[in-house]
This record gives C-alpha cells, structure tokens and sequence, in this order.
C-alpha cells in the first residue's frame, strides 16, 4: 500500500510516496476517485494527474493506494481529435454526469522499453473523467470499432 499521510496543520493537503516522485504534497481536491476499479488493480481507487513535464502533453495518472502503479495517459483531441467515442448513459450516471456535460477523456499508453516509436494507444478502454466530481471510470468500448493498441507513430506520422 502506498503511504499517504496527512499533513500537519493543513486539511488541505496530504502526503504521499511513490515509487516513481518520491514524496509528493498534494490538494486534497486534486484526488480522483474510480467509480470501480481498474480490471487486475482491484487495490487502486484514489489517484491524481501529474504532469511529465511543463512542455510535455503525457502525464502520469499515479495511484494513491499502490506507490508504484502509475499510468501514462494523454487527452485524447491532442492526440486524435476525431477520437469521440459515445460515453453510455449507466456510464455518465456512474460519473454523476449529465448526458450533456463534457467529461474529459484520457488514453492510456503503453511505451515499449527502449523503444518509443513502438508507442501504443488504448482507444478501446479509455479513462473517462467528471473532472467537477473527480469521478474517473475505465468505459470498455465497442471491440470492432476501438482498438486496444493503436500505433501512435505509423510511417505517415513520424
């Protein structure tokens, strides 16, 4: 389990360690919580974005309960703005959503050991997020259509 730690003096922010940044101080405001877990992470509910960098467009989706599970995710428009998939109404009601506010949708990314060219995008299990809530929850969408390791560099995009 990860230490998370609350922070003296303060019932804004908490304390944690993690694997990958050491210890970190975060908002309080800043947790998302999964309305269920992610499938073989049946431990991990609370997490928080971090940047990778102030230029960069990554960013880790790092987990409060597990130091070291983290995820590496982008939005989606930047990565493929024509990427829209239907968000399913049990899905927005999960969220605490209506069916007409915007939730924000990350794809996770899988980045081969020396070998980032080999850069991959779930487009079939994104991450859906109710930011106002902080409400997140991995929707499994239509197989025939999303693809669970799209290429992200192709010889028409290098």
């Amino acid at each position: 389990m990860a230490q998370v730690m609350a922070n003296m003096g303060d019932n804004h922010t908490i304390r944690v360690v993690t694997s990958r940044f050491g210890e970190l101080e975060l908002d309080r405001q800043k947790v998302i919580a999964m309305t269920s877990p992610f499938l073989g992470f049946p431990d991990s509910k609370r997490f928080f974005l971090r940047p990778h960098s102030a230029e960069s467009p990554f960013m880790w989706f790092q987990s409060l309960d597990d130091p070291n599970l983290a995820f590496v995710v982008i939005q989606s428009q930047i990565l493929i703005p024509q990427y829209q998939p239907g968000i399913p109404e049990n899905i927005r009601g999960e969220l605490d959503t209506d069916p007409e506010a915007a939730l924000d949708i990350l794809l996770i990314l899988t980045i081969p050991k020396n070998n980032p060219q080999g850069m991959t995008a779930n487009l079939l299990g994104p991450l859906v997020i109710n930011s106002a809530k902080r409400l997140a929850k991995q929707v499994l969408l239509d197989p025939t259509i999303y693809a669970p390791c799209w290429p992200v560099f192709t010889e028409d995009n290098r």
